[in-house]
């Protein structure tokens, strides 16, 4: 059985399984995914600046009625902000539109220019209370190695692209020598030459052995491999069927069988190269 909780660097727990919200369109869709998250069980949601619904994301979690420390919610310092200098301005108005005092995690969302002192300001605002837990986002080896002869707080988590495609075991096995968490968006991976993972032979045959999507497999996946998961949806059953998955366990052969998929391919854009 999996665990439901990830113990972070800094004593928090962690959800395993959150709903992200990328591409949910700010009002209505927004916040239907996220109500249908909470009604559904789930405690982690993951929301952004960039991605203009935290204040649909926000009203969501303000109606649900659910206690806040029951919650775990995490937003992001967007680029501009990152290059300006404003991170303190930018979590400040992240936490207006949430309608929250604190936020769970607070990820720098790529390595813009001015991360290096941005990250020192997440660290103020950690101290704070405004900030439970810090951590960074798009970040690779060399962009941890750096912050880390800069900084003794060590990032509670670094999320990532991550799926059998492009499964990051060299990046995974570096964080977790340093206690730091990685964390898979778009888990269930992207579409190339319109075929998807969720329409991958391989994967389909695993799932009808445990009676469970390719979706809920590629969740489980990553769970098994000690990963955080954050997939997205607007639909209330998948969001619900997400959700479904700590009941898996994979037999040796079917892990050795996932990871033939391994084929180093992005699908979304490298660190080393974002124009934005």
């Amino acid at each position: 059985m999996t665990d439901r909780m990830i113990k972070l660097n800094d004593g928090h727990d962690i959800p395993a399984v959150g709903l992200g919200v990328f591409l949910s369109k700010e009002g209505k869709e927004a916040y239907d995914a996220v109500r249908a998250a909470l009604d559904a069980g789930y405690r982690h949601i993951d929301t952004a600046a960039a991605y203009g619904n935290e204040e649909s994301v926000g009203k969501a979690i303000a109606d649900s009625g659910i206690d806040r420390d029951e919650l775990f919610i995490t937003t992001k310092l967007w680029n501009d902000d990152t290059r300006a200098g404003k991170a303190r301005q930018a979590l400040e108005t992240s936490l207006k539109k949430l309608k929250l005092d604190y936020v769970d995690l607070y990820l720098i969302h790529w390595p813009a220019d001015g991360w290096l002192p941005a990250w020192r300001d997440l660290e103020i605002m950690k101290d704070k209370d405004l900030a439970r837990s810090i951590g960074v986002s798009n970040f690779q080896i060399p962009h941890l190695e750096k912050l880390l002869k800069f900084s003794q707080t060590v990032p509670a988590v670094n999320q990532v692209e991550c799926h059998p495609r492009f499964p990051q075991h060299e990046l995974k096995r570096y964080c977790e020598e340093r206690g730091i968490r990685l964390e898979a968006w778009s888990p269930l991976g992207g579409s190339r030459k319109g075929q998807s993972l969720r329409e991958d032979p391989l994967l389909s045959d695993i799932a009808a052995a445990h009676d469970k999507s390719v979706a809920q497999i590629l969740i489980a996946w990553q769970l098994q491999r000690g990963v955080i998961a954050i997939p997205k949806s607007v639909h209330a059953d998948r969001i619900a069927q997400n959700l479904d998955v700590f009941d898996i366990e994979f037999t040796k052969e079917e892990l050795n069988a996932v990871m033939t998929l391994d084929d180093g391919w992005r699908f979304g854009s490298s660190p080393d190269t974002f124009t934005f």
